[in-house]
């Protein structure tokens, strides 16, 4: 590629946003915003109730805390850049901002993904082993199990982000996104980028494809489990247990599927509708997500609820 236009990584990146429909962003800063203050607030009593509340210290509450932790910083890894670039037309973010909001967005992604099968795992033993769940899900592997999924994600963000970064880029380095998505980012290397969509294409098998399928797998086991308890109050209080996970794992994958399953239009104005469509997809796939994780959880779970109301009390 002609590298005769390329431009120095000092020199920052403009967002576009929203910037071509002026009257959407004042309505979609509200709406993000209130957005962006349940997920505060929602995930933050979540946290604060599976650690002050002694009945909630069990594994899957453990693993409950670590999620809402890390939806916290997700959104917040990019929602007050989103906010602040429908005040401000075509935003500017310099070049190490940029590379820290693909780094934090990417890792806590990947993250999740494991932490969910995790989860899985964790109701699987309970429901199916339940006479060896404490031996096996005890202090010393629920914690680790944690840690590791952490570790896991990390490690995938630093790659995929060094990898990224080091590209050379050309033009006046627009990404015609809210945030630095690094499909967009890719789109203005002056180089070939076929390294990093093999790189990208390995973690997508490892960090989507095997969480989904051990999900898969560990929800058969639990389904077949609980049609043979004989009573039907013994099978809705074994699935009460494992319901709310269930539904957090079909809005995050059903959510991912439609953002990237969708067929890409051939027309011109198409193309700009679905461009629109794409932008709007991934935006409130950051921010409905992490909302409805603790509701979710908080409607379908009643110790949890009874935690809030006794927190609400004190």
């Amino acid at each position: 590629m002609d590298r005769s236009n390329q431009t120095s990584p000092g020199a920052g990146f403009i967002l576009l946003g929203l910037s071509a429909h002026p009257r959407l962003e004042k309505m979609f800063f509200v709406l993000i915003l209130l957005m962006y203050l349940v997920i505060l607030l929602g995930n933050g009593v979540l946290i604060l109730v599976t650690v002050l509340d002694s009945h909630l210290h069990t594994p899957m509450y453990f693993f409950l805390g670590n999620l809402s932790f890390l939806d916290i910083c997700y959104t917040t890894s990019s929602v007050p850049l989103i906010l602040d670039s429908f005040l401000t037309p075509r935003k500017t973010i310099p070049f190490s901002a940029c590379a820290v909001q693909m780094f934090l967005s990417f890792a806590m992604g990947a993250t999740e993904c494991v932490l969910l099968g995790m989860m899985a795992f964790d109701r699987y033993v309970a429901i199916c082993n339940p006479l060896r769940y404490p031996v096996v899900m005890s202090k010393a592997a629920y914690v680790p199990m944690a840690a590791g999924s952490w570790a896991a994600g990390v490690t995938n963000s630093v790659v995929q982000t060094s990898q990224a970064m080091r590209l050379p880029f050309c033009g006046d380095n627009v990404i015609n996104h809210f945030t630095c998505e690094i499909l967009a980012v890719l789109k203005l290397a002056c180089a070939d980028i076929s390294i990093n969509v093999m790189s990208m294409v390995v973690a997508n098998v490892i960090f989507l494809g095997v969480p989904v399928l051990f999900i898969f797998v560990s929800y058969v086991f639990i389904i077949a489990t609980i049609l043979r308890i004989p009573s039907a109050e013994g099978r809705k209080k074994a699935f009460s247990t494992c319901s709310a996970h269930l539904t957090v794992v079909v809005v995050f994958y059903g959510t991912i599927l439609f953002m990237y399953g969708k067929p890409k239009s051939k027309d011109p104005l198409g193309a700009d509708k679905q461009d629109l469509s794409d932008k709007l997809t991934s935006l409130f796939y950051g921010v409905v997500t992490p909302m409805l994780n603790p509701i979710i959880y908080s409607l379908r779970n009643k110790d949890v609820k009874t935690a809030v109301r006794n927190l609400v009390r004190q």
